[in-house]
């Protein structure tokens, strides 16, 4: 027998015996004697009293022979409720062999009168048990407590309420959530079952009973008058209902009604309601009439249970509890189940000029985030409202839907890039929006969160633009969840000790050292968990600070690092060109400990490259711990672990880690999580944010990701990189072109961000177009068969595009491979503007795919870059500096030859040279220098100089930013 730990108000704990098969407690197997004969059945019920129900308990005293009991001192109907009540819960058992419906009761006071009952009814059926007893005068304040924690407790599903009906106010019956409520006594329960909705509702017990024996009346009552005295509370109402509902006439009456006599001389039956201290004479019920009489005292010794019925619809009123309680359990059950989406599109009117991007979004009132969230089948308790309009999603949801069939995957990239970018934002957001609010398929779109350095610099924002947008989008590109600054206050963490821990070692004795690194508390000395794990890692197995040897204490407190090849630096999300290279330490306090670092804008640091690759916290937390901060002096790699900050970032990043849910202009779904660059990280938004929604959307649902610039630097990472540490497979690629980009690659001149465009890409050029197609579109197509996923060509059509152009773009892309090629309208007409590209990806989707990497991961790292440059870039082979060379062998020395590649090259051009467009050929790639995100999981080679932290123009976009002091609203986003 289990027993459960009771919180306990009234003085001590308190244990009762509870778990499924323990006998809990024990029921008379002697059937008493049946009482006077006579006609007259008189019933007493529990009240229920005007507020809803307290202690239901029922008494039964029977005419001339009562039906035949169940050999356990009650009637057959008790057996069957109890009966039916063990099978439902056999056959919860069978399909969730963890799951216990589990009973929680909360008494004031100290009468246990309804958990006896409740004890001997839950060992019949195998119901769990807690009790909860509070002290007899308790407030309202500490009755809601309990009750808002047995509503966040997974393992509870049903609350009775054992309390004073004084205690049983509006605000304590509205505090315990409807689902648990199996009294059926909340607001909203009452008012389902008076209109008849007891799809999420209960019958409350007292009144099931009622009718229990109302329709196993020796006499039928079908047809019959049952007449209600009293109870002018919900309960009255309810019994009302269900009487009526059961084919009986039900009338009401008052104890200070003049015509009471007469009405009772009339009713088939009676029920009397909030009648503890009312009564009438006996030669008021007519021959063979039923009275019930609900009263609050109740009595449980054993010795009633077997001289007398009397308490034997006090049982019934706690089994038809027990049966609520399985009730309860088999809907939650349910709910933790996938849920069909039951989405509600909202409604686009496109303008033509189309207006801005600010001014689109504006216009449009996004749904308040719960309900999308329940749309498409997340529950209350995995959201987390930031506002009205974003949430982060728990991860918890993956293991709620962890039997549910992935989704269908689909991949953004796009072709060589002009600097003005090629909409692949735009086209993710407008296929959500066709496929979902058009073609009626679920499908979720996961997007990078923008950093703010671009949205205040140069590029604006990125949420999309026209009428395929996320909104709200001020709240999109402005902080949105905090997770940028959340990485920036962990990255920064990791600066300040690493500076603090090289000035310490540098100032302070090893002994001195150690006695403030393992301080005395109570005179005790302790490692702490980190440190313990610093001493494994050592190779030193003690766990005692006083067994350490001097030379082991030496070693565990000295990093040793090496201020020349300390390669972690500070970040701040805002493009600043004066903090590329900066000094720290020129303060007198410093203690002339001067170096030189810099800073890179948030996004380029490596936690930011580890939110997006994590798969779980833990995942999270092994990850923040192997970062490389720098080396020591001996040449060894010296970690975050080693630091000791590890734990500490894993709690800043702690809710980072949930993907934030928003909506598109049409209200489909959208995961906005993490945005690592793209050159020096992989440029892709998160493996969870992938996971969590290919589970959401169900089998024939899609998922749509971006990959940042040219297929052969974005999309290459997403699948050698990104799918190695998510494990998933893409089923097709949308490769994103554009007729100006095309143009230029196909001989164009120059296209420069800020200045107007040659009139070669506003007037029509077919030969242009048709160069760019079959040199640079061509090589992305082929690049994307390489990992053997079928692509669609998505064309992001401009204005001053023309028809002969759109369609030569089509065809030649089907010329070199494509699956399909389409024009896509979405920014002008939103999601009614891609239908054609989403039929023709789920048209590619329904295809069996043959994924495959380009490099097996155990190849030499020389020979992986090798592979990238000659197969993705057509280089004709690679150039290694020394220092490259260097760092390879150190990286293979220290067992991380066998990380993927992540090459840092510019996303302009094919090759390392900007200005070579179409396909370049005949070149050798040189790689510079050649570093290493551990944590992260990935070796990046450097092609070039790549900048970590972008500058201001002349003009940034912050001059067009301003907010209206009056209505809060914000003006010159884009």
């Amino acid at each position: 027998m289990k027993l459960s730990i009771i919180r306990s108000a009234c003085g001590s704990l308190r244990t009762h015996p509870a778990g499924p098969g323990s006998r809990v407690g024990g029921l008379s197997r002697r059937c008493p004697p049946v009482g006077p004969a006579n006609n007259r059945l008189i019933l007493r019920a529990a009240s229920a009293t005007s507020s809803g129900g307290t202690n239901p308990k029922l008494a039964v005293n029977f005419g001339k022979q009562s039906r035949k009991d169940d050999g356990f001192g009650c009637d057959r109907s008790l057996s069957e409720v109890l009966q039916s009540t063990k099978e439902a819960i056999a056959a919860l058992q069978r399909r969730n062999p963890t799951v216990q419906p589990l009973l929680a009761i909360i008494q004031a006071g100290e009468d246990d009168s309804v958990l006896e009952i409740s004890k001997k009814i839950a060992g019949r059926v195998g119901l769990n048990i807690t009790h909860i007893c509070l002290a007899k005068e308790c407030s309202e304040d500490e009755i809601v407590e309990e009750l808002l924690k047995l509503n966040e407790d997974p393992r509870v599903h049903g609350v009775h309420l054992h309390l004073p009906p004084a205690s049983l106010t509006s605000r304590v019956l509205n505090a315990l959530k409807p689902e648990k409520d199996v009294d059926g006594i909340s607001d909203l329960n009452m008012g389902r079952l008076v209109r008849g909705d007891l799809s999420k509702g209960f019958v409350p017990p007292t009144a099931s009973a009622v009718l229990d024996q109302l329709e196993k009346h020796d006499a039928p009552l079908e047809g019959k008058t049952v007449l209600l005295v009293g109870g002018e509370g919900p309960f009255g109402v309810a019994l009302q209902c269900l009487i009526e509902r059961s084919g009986l006439v039900a009338l009401k009456s008052h104890w200070s009604s003049k015509s009471l006599q007469s009405q009772v001389m009339q009713a088939d039956a009676v029920v009397l309601l909030g009648a503890e201290n009312m009564d009438f004479p006996p030669t008021w019920v007519r021959p063979g009439a039923a009275v019930i009489r609900c009263e609050p005292s109740l009595e449980t010794d054993e010795h009633a249970i077997e001289t007398s019925s009397k308490s034997g619809l006090g049982y019934l009123t706690a089994a038809y509890r027990t049966q609520n309680v399985v009730r309860s359990c088999s809907r939650w059950l349910q709910e933790q189940q996938y849920q069909p989406w039951r989405l509600r599109s909202l409604k686009l009117q496109p303008l033509t000029p189309v207006p801005s991007d600010i001014a689109i979004s504006r216009a449009q009132t996004p749904k308040p985030v719960d309900q999308l969230a329940e749309e498409i089948g997340l529950l209350p308790e995995e959201l987390e409202a930031y506002g009205r309009s974003k949430a982060k999603v728990r991860l918890s949801l993956l293991d709620r839907l962890h039997k549910q069939p992935d989704g269908k995957y689909v991949l953004v990239a796009g072709i060589t890039p002009t600097p003005l970018g090629e909409g692949k934002s735009t086209v993710t957001i407008g296929l959500v929006q066709a496929l979902t609010a058009h073609l009626k398929l679920n499908s979720f779109a996961c997007l990078r969160q923008p950093s703010q350095g671009p949205t205040f610099g140069v590029k604006g924002g990125a949420a999309g633009g026209g009428y395929a947008q996320v909104i709200p989008m001020e709240e999109f590109n402005l902080h949105l969840t905090g997770d940028i600054h959340a990485i920036t206050a962990a990255n920064n963490l990791v600066a300040a000790a690493i500076d603090a821990r090289m000035l310490h070692e540098a100032t302070q004795s090893d002994k001195a050292l150690f006695s403030r690194l393992v301080p005395s508390v109570n005179g005790v000395r302790r490692f702490s968990p980190i440190q313990l794990s610093r001493l494994r890692r050592l190779g030193i197995n003690k766990v005692d600070p006083a067994a350490l040897a001097p030379q082991e204490v030496s070693a565990f407190v000295r990093l040793d690092l090496d201020p020349s090849k300390i390669t972690w630096q500070r970040v701040v999300d805002t493009n600043d060109r004066f903090l590329r290279k900066i000094t720290v330490g020129q303060a007198s306090t410093e203690k002339g400990q001067l170096r030189e670092t810099g800073f890179d804008i948030a996004v380029a640091s490596e936690i930011m490259a580890i939110l997006a690759l994590a798969d779980s916290l833990e995942d999270m937390r092994t990850r923040l711990a192997r970062m490389v901060v720098g080396t020591s002096r001996s040449g060894q790699p010296v970690t975050a672990e080693d630091l000791g900050v590890s734990g500490a970032l894993a709690v800043l990043m702690k809710d980072a880690i949930k993907p934030t849910l928003m909506q598109t202009l049409e209200g489909t779904p959208v995961f906005v999580h993490a945005g690592p660059f793209a050159n020096i990280a992989h440029g892709n938004s998160s493996v969870l944010a992938d996971k969590l929604a290919l589970k959401l959307v169900g089998r024939d649902g899609f998922v749509v990701t971006e990959a940042g610039f040219g297929a052969d630097i974005g999309m290459e990472k997403f699948f050698n990189i990104k799918c190695r540490a998510s494990g998933l497979r893409p089923n097709v690629v949308v490769l994103v072109a554009t007729v100006r980009a095309l143009k230029m690659h196909g001989g164009g001149p120059n296209v420069s961000a800020g200045a107007p465009l040659p009139r070669e890409y506003i007037d029509e050029d077919l030969s242009l177009v048709a160069g760019g197609c079959r040199s640079n579109l061509w090589k992305q197509i082929q690049i994307a068969h390489l990992f053997g996923v079928p692509v669609v060509v998505a064309l992001n059509v401009f204005k001053t595009d023309t028809q002969a152009e759109i369609e030569l773009v089509c065809q030649i892309a089907k010329e070199c491979g494509a699956s399909d090629a389409v024009p896509c309208h979405h920014w002008a007409q939103g999601g009614r503007g891609s239908l054609e590209l989403a039929q023709a990806v789920n048209e590619a989707a329904s295809r069996p795919g043959n994924f495959q990497f380009l490099y097996n991961i155990e190849m030499p790292i020389v020979e992986k870059i090798r592979t990238i440059a000659q197969k993705v870039y057509g280089a004709d082979d690679i150039e290694l500096s020394p220092e490259a060379s260097a760092k390879i062998d150190y990286y293979n020395r220290q067992g991380y030859g066998s990380l993927p590649i992540c090459m840092a090259k510019t996303h302009l051009s094919l090759s390392h040279m900007p200005d070579k467009k179409g396909v370049p050929t005949g070149f050798v790639l040189p790689i510079r220098d050649v570093r290493a995100s551990i944590g992260a999981g990935f070796i990046f080679p450097l092609v070039g100089t790549m900048s970590t932290m972008p500058g201001l123009p002349t003009r940034p976009c912050f001059y067009d930013i301003d907010l209206d002091p009056v209505t809060e609203e914000i003006t010159g986003l884009f």
